[in-house]
């Protein structure tokens, strides 16, 4: 992965102006993974696959997503546009579409696939996997992203269907009622005993077809773990055993208004009648199968990149992998997403791009999803689509320390603007949080009371952003 891009990612960057053929994309998304990974500072995570590509690549290690949930966070991904907080986000677009296409701008993998590249999805990239509608997500009716794929997969084996596939467990176990399916899990089997293992297989497969073809690919590959249930093979889980794990930082529930709410996706599930918010044994015991999910994840990486090297496409592709948002594991009594804190927006954000100065080097540039679009058009030398929002990370790519912008955040309560300094919350009833990450405390002491002045110029900038 150290040879050749295209004429215009060498020239902005400074580099050698020989041509190479337009490069290929491999888009990484990973469900429910915060930044839990050694490369960003969790020493205690096994996630070599991961650290090794970051070692070649630029770490954005103040990304955040723009919506803590997944199908509105993939809506900004694959749109380059803010959009409803929603998991329907994108079957919204697709009826759009229906009724009518005017006003209705191309999505990322669409606007490649007008642009000479065949387009492949794999797993979870848009919010269903497979990117199908129907009881069991997998009406060829109902298309998730219409116009994007040349292929949109779903491999579902023991699971029977991409429902099935999205929360299951171990040996094609099938999440019906979430109270009757345990919340964790840890097989003694190999990679394939869970549905990840499946949808790398058919990566591999989808690799070694389009690396011999003469058109570019745009190849987006969805890993469903660490989303819950957390399951994964036992040995991903031997990794922590008798490992000790950091202290959860600011355990505490808030005692003013927030966003907090219940873990109500966590709870549902069967959790032996335990609660991680009072149970300390049982939190340790979440968190190390949240890691375990975690090196599963890393470890189906590995494997594709290793298959990207051996196929002799390594040198002419971009790799960028990207986690949907945040998760929180007991911080502010929270576990799960769905928050405006840090820890709900804040993700893993890695991009290789053939020949970039200072591989490796880490910026700690804000930077939001909606960037990945214009950038990844960018790096393969496409005509940057006037309709997204978000701004081209190159200059990051070309020197870390080059500053970043303020990124926003939403749900359908409240909305959210983290600069470098500060977090302002706007809650829809007009109640604000303020919160300085200079200071110790951070978001566990709310100070819009203290300093209306800079909420006033906050809410100023979201006003304008969200516009």
């Amino acid at each position: 992965m150290r040879r050749l891009l295209s004429y215009t990612l060498l020239s902005l960057l400074g580099l050698s102006t020989a041509l190479a053929q337009k490069p290929n994309v491999l888009l990484i998304c990973i469900d429910d993974l915060r930044p839990e990974l050694k490369c960003f500072g969790a020493e205690y995570i096994h996630s070599p696959n991961i650290d090794r590509l970051a070692s070649q690549s630029r770490v954005f290690t103040r990304h955040y997503t723009n919506a803590p949930t997944c199908g509105a966070s993939r809506f900004t991904l694959l749109t380059g546009q803010y959009g409803p907080y929603t998991n329907e986000a994108l079957f919204r677009r697709a009826d759009e579409l229906k009724q009518s296409p005017i006003g209705v701008t191309p999505s990322m993998p669409e606007w490649f696939r007008q642009h000479g590249y065949t387009t492949v999805s794999v797993g979870k990239v848009s919010h269903h996997p497979g990117g199908r509608g129907g009881d069991d997500w997998d009406d060829s009716s109902k298309i998730e992203m219409p116009d994007a794929w040349d292929r949109h997969l779903m491999p579902s084996g023991a699971w029977q269907h991409p429902r099935g596939i999205m929360h299951g467990l171990s040996n094609g176990q099938i999440r019906n009622k979430p109270s009757q399916f345990d919340v964790l899990e840890a097989f003694d089997g190999d990679d394939s005993s869970y549905p990840d293992g499946l949808i790398t297989d058919e990566v591999i497969k989808q690799l070694s077809q389009v690396s011999k073809t003469e058109k570019p690919f745009f190849l987006a590959v969805g890993i469903i773990r660490p989303h819950l249930p957390f399951g994964a093979p036992k040995k991903y889980l031997d990794l922590y055993d008798g490992v000790e794990l950091p202290p959860i930082p600011h355990p505490n529930k808030p005692s003013y208004t927030t966003t907090w709410h219940g873990s109500g996706e966590f709870m549902r599930y069967n959790r032996w009648q335990r609660d991680p918010r009072q149970d300390a044994d049982f939190a340790d015991m979440v968190r190390r199968h949240y890691a375990a999910c975690v090196s599963y994840a890393d470890a189906q990486v590995g494997k594709i990149l290793k298959h990207l090297e051996s196929s002799g496409q390594a040198d002419n592709t971009i790799v960028l992998l990207w986690g949907d948002h945040g998760w929180h594991l007991g911080e502010h009594a929270i576990w799960g997403k769905h928050a405006l804190f840090e820890e709900s927006l804040r993700s893993p954000l890695i991009i290789y791009a053939p020949n970039m100065p200072k591989q490796g080097k880490q910026t700690t540039a804000i930077v939001e999803t909606v960037d990945i679009f214009p950038t990844l058009c960018d790096l393969a030398g496409l005509k940057k689509p006037d309709f997204s929002i978000g701004r081209s990370l190159l200059p990051q790519l070309k020197d870390p320390l080059t500053q970043g912008h303020s990124a926003i955040g939403y749900t359908n309560k409240a909305r959210t603007i983290r600069t470098d300094r500060y977090r302002l919350i706007q809650h829809r009833n007009g109640h604000m949080e303020l919160y300085d990450h200079r200071k110790p405390d951070a978001e566990t002491n709310n100070l819009a009371a203290k300093h209306p002045e800079i909420v006033d110029k906050l809410k100023a900038q979201l006003d304008k952003r969200k516009k």
